[in-house]
């Protein structure tokens, strides 16, 4: 990994007000709240309005990253969306609150590598400040899962929830956040988890066609909890540090029993572990921005602290990141 030039500056999130907690969902399929706590540590998720989309809910997480830090998006040059979910197939929602945001000179893409598209981003973000072809660029991971979630389905409708997170990473050569990277993806596994679009069939099998998200728990969960404490080993040496110099680990909020997993296969402590499942679900790419500013909110997260980010899910793809967390 080259020497960083980028910084992250500035931090904001937003989630829908509607609440789904364990006790709706007891109404809606067979389950029960101290089953779903039990297997998954989730209490509630939010869930957007029919007519709020990921657009919405990126462009509030963005104005609240601007009202808190007192930033301004005008000269962002570059937008990057990390979302599943995204309102339409084109144009994407980064050209969309493009468009909301008043912003003139700026590329717009939208990522998507699901529940490691925000760590995929803030890599790519990362990459093109530090080579010099951009200087501020808006990074946000956002999803409405609620619109393609099955909730005829008990093992994924008491999951998934709706929420953005945003982060500005600007140019500075003084004060870096990238320190290290590690990267991969296992296709091979992709039927694991998945949503139908264009096509029903992946490497010739035959797919449940729905448009909605169907995942073999199981699978996912075995394929977690083994290659995610190898991927944090990787990026910790990439960075010559050790696991016990990083200050918080921040991982992908999936399910609480597979965090405590992966802390336990990796020696790390779940007390300094960032997750925000309990009360927003699994929001996929927006886990951990979320998981982030309540680090921020609480007072956790303080300046100079480092700070391991992974994100892994559907692909199977995983992203890992440590930075230097100087807000």
């Amino acid at each position: 990994m080259l020497t960083s030039k980028a910084r992250i500056t500035a931090i904001g999130s937003y989630v829908p007000e509607k609440k789904l907690t364990n006790y709706d969902l007891e109404k809606i399929v067979e389950t029960n709240d101290e089953w779903i706590v039990k297997r998954t540590g989730i209490k509630e998720r939010r869930i957007a309005e029919p007519d709020e989309f990921t657009s919405d809910i990126s462009y509030k997480a963005v104005k609240n990253l601007m009202e808190r830090y007192d930033q301004t998006v005008e000269d962002v040059d570059m937008i990057i969306v990390c979302t599943l979910t995204p309102d339409f197939n084109t144009p994407s929602v980064a050209s969309v609150i493009q468009a909301k945001l008043g912003i003139k000179n700026a590329g717009a893409i939208d990522l998507n590598a699901a529940c490691a598209g925000f760590t995929y981003g803030l890599y790519i973000a990362n990459g093109l400040v530090t080579s010099g072809l951009n200087k501020k660029i808006l990074v946000v991971g956002a999803e409405t899962l609620s619109k393609i979630t099955d909730y005829e389905d008990r093992t994924t409708c008491i999951l998934f929830g709706d929420g953005a997170g945003a982060v500005l990473v600007e140019y500075d050569e003084e004060n870096p956040s990238f320190l290290s990277s590690h990267i991969g993806s296992e296709g091979d596994k992709g039927k694991h988890l998945y949503c139908t679009n264009l096509s029903n069939q992946m490497f010739e099998e035959e797919l449940i066609n729905s448009h909605k998200i169907v995942q073999n728990g199981r699978e996912v969960y075995k394929w977690a909890v083994t290659s995610v404490p190898k991927g944090m080993t990787k990026v910790v040496e990439n960075a010559a540090v050790s696991l016990n110099e990083v200050d918080w680990f921040v991982p992908h909020s999936a399910n609480l029993r597979m965090i405590e997993s992966i802390c336990e296969r990796s020696d790390f402590p779940i007390e300094r572990t960032l997750y925000s499942l309990v009360d927003y679900g699994n929001t996929s790419s927006a886990t951990i921005p979320l998981s982030l500013d309540q680090g921020v909110v609480d007072g956790k997260l303080q300046s100079g602290d480092k700070v391991l980010l992974y994100g892994f899910g559907g692909g199977l793809a995983q992203a890992g990141l440590l930075i230097n967390w100087s807000l």
